[in-house]
């Protein structure tokens, strides 16, 4: 690969790393204080949004071309595929939270935590078709911990929430 899809794929990288704690974060399952932890998940999940415009931006710089096909989910390339559709959940979980206080929150909570998923396996699926940005091991070893981060979180109860009978 040419030395700027590298760099391009940099940001997503990063973004990968920071799914790793946005569910934990999100369930208080890292020593933080609740609204401390929710602030972090907050200012985390804007980080990533950013990163994913970066990454997008970075790889339009040497084929505007390939960029638009996959926006256009024309791409010939699957990891193109699920690149975008991750994209797209975190686009949708940051305006779902910039918009939190104007839904009730039951609704904006089943929403917002129905993208994680999403974001996980389409980034998860994205990574890990790509070959030559990152080493396998590494990549694969990051992956896995990303599914199980967000399958702790979906599948655990929130330690400081009663739960209802």
């Amino acid at each position: 690969r040419q030395p700027i899809y590298s760099i391009a794929g940099a940001p997503g990288g990063l973004a990968c790393g920071l799914l790793l704690v946005q569910p934990l974060l999100a369930r208080c399952r890292l020593p933080l204080a609740p609204l401390t932890a929710r602030r972090v998940h907050a200012a985390t999940g804007a980080v990533l949004a950013l990163l994913v415009a970066a990454h997008v931006a970075a790889l339009w710089l040497p084929s505007p071309p390939d960029v638009l096909a996959a926006l256009l989910l024309r791409s010939p390339t699957p990891f193109s595929l699920w690149g975008v559709i991750a994209m797209w959940a975190v686009c949708l979980a940051a305006l779902l939270a910039l918009m939190r206080r104007r839904l009730a929150h039951r609704i904006w909570r089943g929403l917002h935590r129905a993208l994680a998923p999403v974001i996980a396996g389409g980034t998860i699926a994205h990574a890990l078709l790509i070959e030559g940005t990152m080493e396998p091991l590494s990549k694969f070893a990051l992956c896995a911990a990303v599914a199980l981060a967000t399958l702790i979180a979906l599948t655990t109860p929130h330690p400081w929430r009663k739960r209802r009978k």
